[in-house]
């Protein structure tokens, strides 16, 4: 069984300090520690500081088993972490000339010379183990400072990301003595809370013997993402161990799934797209041409999605449509969502055409703000609508229409049925 580590995080750098840029690094590593079965029991933030920072090493040293240490790793006066490892665990600075080969190689293989300054890169502690950056030119390092283990990692997300991946996860589990491979499967679903689901796969860990299977969630409105963890001797035995668990995650939450693992809502809506032959178009007004957005620069969507039409009030969306939009009292409904969607397939050509109106109700501050959703659909059978209304204020309701247009696509292209509640409406929906 995988033992407790005492586990935490170091983000260094004046910039992540003080704000200006926000810590999603920090983010991204407690999340895929706790993918793993670990949990970080501290996070510390110290800016460009020698003082601080050597504090701030020290202090971890004595309390924790592994620190991750995140930033200030790069070429320049202010990138520290280098110096002051080397202070902290009592050794001196060398070059490690094999890093400064493939940094020069790294310029040389993009038609440049590398400056000088990045020689800087490849200083390291006496002692260290050095930990690979395929993408980049930031040397990362281990290194023990005290009764811990150090990991030094870049500041660049693409960096850190495939850092941590390849080089510290698997020596944490090492450390922690796990079995030999730890495998996430992972579900995507709209429109359940996160404890409505946890009530609902209550006994999912059971399944598995010995306490080798964890559930776990991501709540991010108006997704969750609901994770089974799997500690097993070799990938086989994982996969074989899972399969019960996740034919009972989909037998529960049923049509509520959306995408699994590295699948998005909108991935998978073009993809059901270009296995039927057809073509999408979509009308928004409220939501201000983010369903189009979501699709658009998803890779092939040139293939399927032909047009997006927007427009913020009914008057500019039915102009743009060549429908009458000087109607008197023309208000949000089913049915002008319906002619919308019905007029936008014939105009486009396309096979089907996706219409959302968002009607706001209540001040522009309040967060008690409600929003009326009108969605028509219309395909090759004729035009299907579904009315919901959200309430939590404006960007809630902004979001939460956004993820329901994409869902009944989705759901429609899957021969689901449209109007199934969610646990965010505020009425069933007609």
């Amino acid at each position: 069984m995988i033992q407790p580590l005492r586990i935490e995080v170091i983000c260094t750098g004046d910039e992540v300090l003080t704000g200006k840029i926000v810590n999603s690094n920090y983010s991204y590593i407690a999340q895929k520690l706790e993918d793993h079965g670990f949990t970080v029991q501290r996070g510390v933030t110290v800016g460009d500081d020698r003082a601080a920072l050597l504090a701030a090493f020290r202090e971890a040293g004595v309390r924790s088993d592994a620190v991750i240490v995140n930033g200030g790793l790069g070429p320049t006066v202010d990138d520290l972490s280098q110096e002051v490892a080397a202070q902290a665990a009592g050794v001196g600075l060398e070059l490690h000339e094999p890093w400064v080969a493939r940094m020069e190689a790294f310029f040389t293989a993009r038609g440049r010379v590398m400056p000088e300054n990045n020689r800087k890169q490849a200083l390291l502690p006496q002692g260290s183990e050095v930990l690979d950056n395929p993408v980049g030119t930031a040397c990362g390092f281990a290194l023990t400072i005290g009764h811990a283990r150090f990991f030094f990692t870049p500041g660049v997300p693409r960096e850190l990301f495939r850092m941590l991946e390849g080089e510290i996860l698997p020596r944490l589990l090492q450390r922690a003595g796990a079995p030999g491979v730890i495998v996430l499967k992972r579900f995507h679903s709209y429109g359940l809370g996160e404890s409505h689901v946890d009530q609902m796969l209550l006994g999912l860990e059971a399944l598995v013997p010995e306490g080798r299977l964890k559930l776990g969630f991501r709540a991010h409105y108006p997704q969750l993402e609901t994770k089974l963890t799997m500690r097993a001797r070799d990938a086989a035995e994982a996969r074989r161990l899972l399969e019960p668990a996740e034919a009972e995650v989909r037998a529960r939450l049923g049509n509520f799934i959306l995408a699994e693992d590295n699948q998005t809502l909108e991935g998978v809506v073009l993809e059901l797209l270009k296995a039927q032959g057809a073509a999408l178009a979509v009308v928004e007004d409220f939501t201000g041409g983010q369903i189009a957005a979501r699709l658009a620069p998803q890779p092939g969507a040139e293939a399927v999605f032909r047009r997006g039409i927007v427009g913020r009030s009914l008057a500019d969306v039915m102009a743009a449509l060549n429908l009458n939009g000087a109607q008197p009292g023309l208000t949000h409904s089913p049915e002008l969502a319906a002619d919308m969607a019905r007029a936008a397939r014939e105009q486009t050509g396309v096979s089907h055409a996706l219409a959302v109106l968002v009607a706001l109700e209540g001040t522009q501050e309040d967060v008690s703000l409600t929003g009326s959703i009108h969605l028509a659909l219309a395909g090759p059978e004729g035009v299907l609508t579904r009315r919901s209304r959200l309430a939590g204020g404006r960007e809630w309701v902004r979001l939460g229409a956004v993820e329901m247009g994409l869902d009944c696509l989705r759901r429609h292209l899957q021969g689901l049925p449209l109007k199934e509640k969610t646990d965010f409406e505020k009425e069933p929906p007609r």
